[in-house]
């Protein structure tokens, strides 16, 4: 299936930072979430559409940081995986992220992030 989403493509997106890539796993009509210090669980961001994720993905895969896909974990209809950012200044985000699929696309995602402060 073209641009099914599986951990070793998806390494290669999210290490490259190829927000195209990324964008390409996701179904037209998914969701994520995005709990963080600014959006609690009670009040999640949540991005509907691969358009608005699409942009979420161009935003952070243009700036300035290294990303790595620390571990991963995969079934046929969920994976789930943990990733590492590291800006020049040393500031550290991390992720961990669940994701539930459907025919080899992303159709929601749950991200929980912390960030160095």
């Amino acid at each position: 299936m073209q641009n099914a989403v599986n951990l070793s493509s998806l390494r290669r997106a999210v290490e490259g930072n190829d927000a195209k890539a990324l964008a390409a796993f996701y179904a037209d009509d998914a969701e994520v979430r995005v709990i963080d210090q600014d959006h609690p669980p009670s009040r999640p961001l949540v991005l509907k559409g691969k358009q608005a994720i699409g942009a979420m993905l161009d935003d952070v895969c243009g700036r300035a940081m290294k990303h790595h896909l620390d571990d991963g974990l995969m079934d046929g209809s969920h994976l789930a995986f943990a990733e590492t950012c590291t800006y020049p200044d040393g500031v550290k985000v991390y992720m961990s992220a669940m994701l539930e699929l459907a025919d080899g696309k992303i159709r929601r995602q749950t991200n929980i992030q912390a960030w160095d402060h």
